[in-house]
């Protein structure tokens, strides 16, 4: 490793930091990274493309309720912020003035650049300014994109189960691919690597949740070399722990998301109105370099990298960045407790929230967090006992906010508002905290595990025509390409039917409720039935129907009690969702739960049956995902719920 100090060359056209290991060469002013040297090679990044498209950051910007416009972010001045033997930091800068109305997103964008001494990779972090009387705009999308060499790097990485050597871009190309349901899923007819015949592609078959996607990135194996972006904290991540990004795909293209509406539609889009003030730091992240010797298995990189994204995660919040706008560990809060579970018709004592995802998001309401997009959060997981901590949280006022796997619905803590004060390290200890999760009476029977994703469920084998190798038996199945066509061919002449305490969710229930192909090429939707018995049938209550969904898109759900042919229904959910879920090969999107009363009079001694419709038919890509479904008789008095 390279004792060098860090040197900065500043040239007409270019600015070049340069530590001895790795020298990342920027535009001047634009800041677009147009080279990265390391190990020998004089560029690990795409040379036979344009120098504005090999690392950038980007964003989708448009005026309120207007298609976004793409804009690879182009500084203007260029300064430098630290320069000495340790660190060099660099900005580029694009600042808005009202002559430029219409023509850039109404925003200050300063785009950072640091390099350490001795450090095998560079960080960068931008910070984006929206001030108060400027125009009103939605932002869609923000991200820095790196584009490889193609002739390198064909071998991606993301997870122990998920890498592989990938297809070239020129797979992709006319002649070699056919392109399937949507411009992004292709099937490779030709390609240059006779292995990957008939495969499927498509970037969002990588897609990750942002608690997972951590580290992600490309090996070369000739010469042996490691290109990573480790993305240490999810503090500037909209969306919560389990929002969904896209990471690598074939580009070779390497992706730091840092906002998207991929599985979440515009509710993830933040929209800025009535001029309203706004500023955030997004990153730092770490673009990370590694080799290995030529005859060593070149992946043990993705080994190496592992390790390096545990030791990013271990120093955040980094000290290093200069700016006033990111601050350090001795300027950031800390809050601690235990979470517990009061539901009385589970246990009389109090349960421990074990797995609780416990996190620090804007004040709202309950669950707001997740469609929450212009703050920060900060989110911990509760130990088996129910204790969390969540530490390093920038001042602000918040609320506390959590769901616990196993239970339905959302908390939120309603003492106060909780207030991290600027410059503060003291803990704030918040002692036994208690979910009343939504319950009205004993349960009847349930399907499926609350748990907000919908894999519990049965996930077909995909068609043997659409198949992308990496996900045969795979624990991710639901990655495979076209799997809402097989709902039609295990059920050819009538919808899923459920019959509680018979059919096993695992086998019988379809993962996914979604439209049906008729013969004319149209979409129609569909009804499912659950049939179940009951022995008694309390005339004068109110049985409590609890439908929670892992995902939507552009759907209706329609809720009819023994009569499939009622005009009205019992209930309606109106249209909801925009999370394009199967489209896009995940297995959830927004979580949503109703709660739908239904009177004793409508239920029968014996036999019954609820028809759930998903009632809109345009496209095969309309369905609804199920997180769980319960059935809860009747309120009982305390003395009567032992056993239950």
């Amino acid at each position: 490793m390279s004792t060098q100090g860090v040197r900065l060359h500043i040239q007409d056209r270019y600015v070049v930091m340069d530590n001895g290991i790795v020298q990342v060469t920027l535009s001047n002013p634009g800041g677009i990274v147009t080279g990265i040297a390391y190990n020998g090679v004089d560029n690990l990044l795409e040379v036979l493309n344009k120098e504005t498209n090999r690392g950038y950051w980007d964003l989708v910007w448009g005026a309120p309720g207007i298609k976004g416009t793409f804009d690879v972010i182009q500084g203007t001045f260029f300064r430098v912020i630290v320069q000495n033997d340790e660190q060099v930091e660099v900005s580029f800068t694009r600042m808005w003035d009202p002559s430029l109305e219409g023509k850039f997103v109404p925003l200050n964008i300063d785009k950072r650049f640091i390099l350490l001494r001795g450090s095998s990779g560079f960080y960068s972090y931008g910070i984006y300014e929206h001030l108060s009387g400027w125009p009103d705009f939605d932002l869609s999308e923000t991200r820095i994109t790196f584009k490889l060499r193609k002739h390198m790097f064909q071998y991606m990485a993301m997870a122990d189960n998920r890498r592989r050597l990938m297809p070239l871009p020129d797979d992709r190309l006319p002649g070699r691919c056919q392109t399937l349901a949507y411009p992004e899923a292709v099937k490779l007819v030709n390609p240059k690597d006779p292995q990957l015949k008939d495969e499927v592609d498509d970037k969002y078959q990588y897609s990750c949740d942002n608690i997972d996607n951590k580290v992600h990135g490309w090996i070369s194996f000739n010469p042996p070399v490691g290109f990573w972006q480790i993305t240490p904290s999810d503090e500037f991540r909209s969306g919560g722990p389990h929002k969904q990004n896209l990471t690598s795909h074939v580009g070779p293209t390497t992706l730091a998301m840092f906002l998207s509406g991929h599985y979440a539609g515009q509710d993830l889009n933040p929209k800025f109105k009535d001029g309203e003030p706004w500023k955030k730091v997004f990153g730092p992240v770490f673009i990370y370099l590694n080799s290995g010797p030529v005859g060593d298995d070149p992946h043990w990189l993705w080994e190496d990298a592992k390790i390096q994204m545990m030791n990013e995660v271990q120093s955040w919040p980094y000290s290093f960045p200069a700016s006033e706008d990111f601050p350090k560990s001795d300027q950031r809060g800390n809050v601690g407790g235990r979470l517990l579970v009061l539901d009385r018709y589970v246990s009389t004592d109090l349960i421990s929230a074990n797995g609780a995802y416990v996190g620090l998001a804007l004040p709202g309401d309950a669950g707001s967090w997740q469609r929450e997009c212009k703050n920060y959060q900060f989110w911990s997981e509760a130990d088996e006992d129910g204790y969390f901590s969540i530490s390093n949280v920038r001042a602000g006022d918040y609320n506390l906010y959590a769901w616990v796997p196993g239970f339905i619905g959302d908390y939120k803590y309603n003492n106060s508002i909780i207030t991290i004060a600027e410059g503060s390290t003291t803990l704030i200890e918040l002692g036994d905290l208690a979910y009343e999760p939504p319950r009205d009476g004993p349960t009847l029977w349930e399907i499926g595990i609350p748990d907000r994703v919908a894999a519990e469920f049965y996930v077909p084998d995909p068609n043997p025509k659409y198949i992308n190798k990496l996900y045969v038996n795979h624990p991710q199945k639901f990655r495979q390409y076209g799997l809402w066509e097989r709902y039609a061919e295990l059920y050819p002449d009538k919808d899923l039917i459920y019959t509680v305490g018979v059919s096993d969710y695992t086998k019988d229930w379809f993962f996914a409720q979604v439209t049906r192909k008729k013969d004319d090429n149209t979409y129609q939707g569909t009804t499912w039935q659950i049939k179940f018995q009951l022995s008694n049938v309390n005339k004068t209550g109110t049985y409590k129907l609890r439908l929670a969904l892992a995902s939507a898109t552009f759907s209706e759900l329609q809720v009819r009690v023994n009569d499939p042919k009622a005009s009205r229904p019992l209930f309606s959910s109106g249209l909801i969702g925009r999370d394009n879920s199967i489209a896009r090969h995940g297995i959830h999107g927004l979580y949503w739960l109703f709660n739908v009363d239904i009177q004793g009079t409508k239920l029968v001694e014996g036999d019954n049956t609820i028809f759930l419709t998903q009632a809109r038919g345009n496209t095969p890509f309309q369905n609804i995902m199920y997180d769980y479904v319960r059935l809860e008789g009747p309120p009982q008095p305390p003395s009567l719920n032992k056993n239950i």
